[in-house]
């Protein structure tokens, strides 16, 4: 069972005033969120993701973050990310279409901060599968995935292995894995402080998170949910979505949910919404 770097640091503060180990883990915090850049995108064009037209022509800037939530039973990270390679790009940026993707904060060195390596991670999780949640799936080859099987199915089917950004993910096929089955709520460590909640319609197993943290009170990480700042309000739908029925329940989903358990709603690739948490290395407890 891993204490995290609070409680070390508080360790060490309270030594030399002769408290004990066992009340200093009592003033740790049970569980903490942390928000780490994982990548910037320019889209020079962001009418695919409004099926009604209404983006059509319209230059947007999103964030791709990562969120490490450190529980006393391990860590989890959810999300993966753009690939900390694309820093290795002439200027820091690669251009794939109507996107220009940036890196200048590797994932590895954001947790270095934390004194923890990829392989210290002993719990991974995305949204879903598509390249700018999956990047840095490789460093963690040796954590467990919780993957939704509908997802998992999807990213490995056949069609998919012909795709370019396949080799984000091939070599997490046969990592240690806990395929999420069904269709109800998966309790990641058991206390109901963690849970993954399918939400199903951009991808087949496209899932949110909710964290109920001691201090800040429960928190909706929705990845794909809503990309845009108006997408939430809107109820826009990415052309590109699988099922766009699936994708309205899903919204009425996580809004219900959000309703009922008093929960913030963390849009991952709205700015001001990443921009509202701790700033890394802080924490939000």
């Amino acid at each position: 069972m891993k204490k995290s770097l609070f409680a070390f640091a508080a360790l060490a503060a309270l030594a030399a005033c002769g408290q004990s180990a066992d009340q200093t883990a009592a003033q740790a915090p049970a569980v903490q969120l942390y928000a780490l850049d994982c990548g910037r995108i320019s889209i020079s064009d962001a009418g695919m993701f409004a099926d009604d037209g209404s983006l059509n022509g319209q230059a947007r800037e999103v964030v791709d973050p990562c969120f490490l939530i450190r529980h006393p039973e391990g860590d989890l990270l959810w999300d993966a990310g753009l690939p900390d390679g694309v820093a290795d790009a002439p200027d820091g940026q690669v251009v794939n279409g109507p996107f220009t993707l940036r890196v200048t904060n590797r994932l590895a060195d954001q947790l270095a901060q934390l004194q923890l390596t990829p392989a210290d991670i002993e719990f991974v999780s995305i949204s879903h599968s598509h390249f700018d949640h999956v990047g840095n799936a490789a460093l963690f080859a040796g954590s467990t995935w919780l993957l939704d099987a509908d997802e998992r199915a999807w990213m490995f089917r056949e069609e998919a292995r012909g795709a370019e950004e396949f080799a984000l993910i091939a070599p997490i096929e046969n990592a240690p894995t806990r395929a999420l089955e069904g269709d109800g709520d998966t309790d990641v460590f058991g206390d109901g402080s963690v849970t993954i909640v399918q939400a199903p319609g951009h991808t087949p197993g496209h899932n949110v998170l909710l964290v109920r943290l001691p201090n800040a009170g429960p928190i909706l990480l929705t990845g794909d949910m809503w990309h845009m700042n108006e997408s939430r309000e809107r109820r826009l739908v990415p052309a590109f979505n699988v099922d766009r029925t699936q994708t309205l329940a899903s919204m009425d989903k996580v809004e219900a949910l959000a309703t009922q358990t008093g929960a913030r709603i963390i849009r991952q690739h709205v700015p001001e919404d990443f921009e509202s948490l701790p700033v890394f290395p802080a924490a939000l407890n």
